[in-house]
C-alpha cells in the first residue's frame, strides 16, 4: 500500500514539475534584434519602383536600397548589445543611415520617404538618453517637411511626421521597459539566492557555534568523569548526571536554533560557564553588577561568554578564569573576561573572535582581544545600554584565540 502511494506521489509530482518546465519554455523571451528585422517589409515599395524602373537612375537607388538595409541590420544587432550600443561605431554607423536615408528621402520621395520610420525606429532602438528626444523631433520634422515640399507623397506630411516619432518613441519605451523587467528578475533572483545564503550561514553558525561549546563540555565532564570513578564513584556519576544535562540542553538550543528563535541568555551562559570551567579544573570568578540587562544586550554577552569559555577550556591551560559585567555605567555596559593561561596561541585568531566583533559592531558595541596585561588572555566587550537586534540570530562562528 504504501508502495503505491509512494508511486502515486512521485507521478504526482513529475507531472507537476513537467508543468512547470512547459510554462516556462512558452513564456515569450525578451525582445531581440530579430523583432526589428520584418519591419524592413515597409521598404518593399521603393523596391517595386526600381524593379518596375519608375525610380530614375535605379543603380544609385539601389545601391541606397542596400546599403539602408546592411546598415540598418547591422544597427539593429549592435543594439542589443549593451557594450556596442553606446560605442562610437555605433553611432557612425546610425549617422551614415540617416545621411542616405536624407539622400534617398530628397532624391526619390514618395514611398522612399518610409524610410524615415525605420530609421526612427534604429534610432530608438539604440539612444536611451536625452539625445532620443532631439533626434526623434528632427527626424518627424524632416520628415514632414520633406513630404511637403515634394507635393506628390501619397502621405500627409503630419501623419509621416507622427508616424515617424511614434515608431522611436515607442520602441524606445518598449525597450527600456523590457530591460526594466529583466534586471528586476535578475535583483529578485540575486535577492533570493542572498537570503538563502544569509540563513545558511545563519543556520551553520548556529550549529557550528553549539556543537563546538556542548561538545567541549562534554568532553571537559568525560575526562573528569572517568578520572573520578575509580576513586569517588559519586563525583563521577554527578557529571555524568551533568553530561546528561548539557546533552539534553543542546538538544533544546539545536531545535529552537532550526526554528530560529533562539537567543544566548547571559544568565543562563554565566551558568554554564561556571560548571565548564570548575569540570576543566580552571577556577571560576564570577562577579555582575548593575542593574538588568536588555534583552539584546544579554544575549550578545552571552555569545562572547560562551565564546570565552569554550576557548579557555580548550586552548588556554589556565587554573584561573574572571568573568566582569559591569552594568553600573548608565550609557554602556562592560564584559571583561580573563584568565592567567598561555595567553595567545601560536596559530591566528580563528573566525569567532572575528565574527563576535562583526555582531557587537553591528549592535554599537566593541569587542577587543589579546594578551593580559600580566600574562594569559583577555578579552573586553562593550555594548551601549539600549542594544538594536543584529540581523541575524546566529552567533559567531567557533574559533580560538
Amino acid at each position: 500500500m504504501h508502495t503505491k502511494l509512494d508511486l502515486l506521489r512521485r507521478w504526482w509530482r513529475a507531472c507537476v514539475q513537467r508543468r512547470r518546465e512547459i510554462k516556462q519554455r512558452r513564456r515569450p523571451g525578451p525582445p531581440n534584434a530579430f523583432t526589428l528585422l520584418p519591419w524592413l517589409l515597409m521598404g518593399l515599395g521603393s523596391f517595386s519602383n526600381l524593379i518596375g524602373g519608375e525610380a530614375p537612375n535605379p543603380w544609385i537607388g539601389g545601391a541606397g536600397l542596400l546599403a539602408f538595409n546592411s546598415l540598418y541590420v547591422s544597427i539593429a544587432f549592435r543594439a542589443f548589445d549593451k557594450e556596442k550600443r553606446q560605442s562610437r561605431t555605433t553611432l557612425w554607423l546610425l549617422g551614415a543611415l540617416a545621411s542616405i536615408t536624407y539622400g534617398l528621402a530628397l532624391g526619390y520621395g514618395g514611398s522612399w520617404l518610409l524610410f524615415f520610420p525605420l530609421l526612427s525606429l534604429a534610432v530608438g532602438t539604440t539612444l536611451r538618453d536625452r539625445r532620443l528626444g532631439t533626434a526623434l523631433m528632427i527626424l518627424s520634422a524632416s520628415a514632414g517637411y520633406i513630404s511637403s515640399s515634394e507635393g506628390h507623397s501619397p502621405w500627409d506630411p503630419w501623419t509621416l511626421g507622427y508616424g515617424t516619432f511614434i515608431s522611436g518613441a515607442v520602441t524606445a519605451a518598449i525597450l527600456t521597459l523590457s530591460e526594466t523587467v529583466m534586471e528586476l528578475r535578475s535583483t529578485r533572483q540575486e535577492l533570493a539566492r542572498s537570503a538563502v545564503e544569509k540563513e545558511r550561514l545563519r543556520f551553520s553558525r548556529d550549529l557550528h557555534d553549539l556543537l563546538g561549546h556542548t561538545l567541549s563540555v562534554i568532553v571537559v565532564k568525560s575526562e573528569a568523569a572517568r578520572r573520578l570513578a575509580p576513586r569517588d564513584i559519586d563525583a563521577a556519576l554527578a557529571q555524568i548526571s551533568d553530561i546528561e544535562t548539557v546533552g539534553r540542553q543542546a538538544l533544546t538550543e539545536i531545535r529552537e536554533a532550526v526554528t530560529g528563535y533562539r537567543d544566548a541568555s547571559l544568565a543562563t551562559e554565566l551558568d554554564s560557564a561556571r560548571s565548564a570551567l570548575t569540570a576543566a579544573g580552571i577556577e571560576p570568578v564570577v562577579r555582575q553588577s548593575g542593574p538588568p540587562l536588555e534583552p539584546q544586550s544579554a544575549s550578545l554577552l552571552g555569545w562572547v561568554v560562551r565564546e570565552a569559555v569554550t576557548n579557555a577550556v580548550r586552548h588556554s591551560r589556565a587554573t584561573r578564569c574572571e568573568i566582569t559585567v559591569d552594568g553600573t555605567n548608565p550609557e554602556r555596559v562592560r564584559l571583561v573576561i580573563s584568565d592567567n593561561g598561555r595567553g595567545e596561541g601560536g596559530t591566528p585568531p580563528g573566525s569567532g573572535l572575528k565574527g563576535l566583533t562583526e555582531r557587537l559592531a553591528a549592535a554599537g558595541g566593541s569587542l577587543d582581544a589579546g594578551p593580559g596585561p600580566r600574562s594569559g588572555f583577555r578579552l573586553v566587550a562593550e555594548l551601549p545600554v539600549e542594544t538594536s537586534a543584529p540581523d541575524t540570530v546566529a552567533g559567531a562562528a567557533h574559533g580560538c584565540p
